[in-house]
């Protein structure tokens, strides 16, 4: 369960750091960013190992690597290039 843990915060913290590196412009804070990802990941490892059980160290990674990818994509804001149009247009 330690390795579990401990490898599905790595796998959470490198996702919001590639988050963070990659859609900068579209995120909030840097720290919530990178705090939020492992923290998730944490979650989503907790609640499969426990529907799951011991000895599904692959899939209790991958229920990690969903919760935190869910999590993140709710941080992002939309592009602030958007077409607006007018109602009469």
């Amino acid at each position: 369960m330690f390795l579990e843990a401990l490898g599905s915060t790595l796998l959470g913290l490198a996702l919001a750091w590639a988050a963070a590196h990659r859609f900068a412009h579209r995120l909030p804070a840097r720290s919530l960013v990178l705090s939020t990802g492992p923290a998730g990941a944490l979650v989503g490892a907790f609640i499969t190992h426990m529907a799951l059980g011991p000895g599904h160290a692959p899939a209790t990674l991958l229920g990690a690597l969903a919760v935190s990818t869910a999590l993140l994509s709710l941080l992002l804001r939309p592009t602030s290039n958007r077409l607006h149009r007018s109602a009469t247009a």
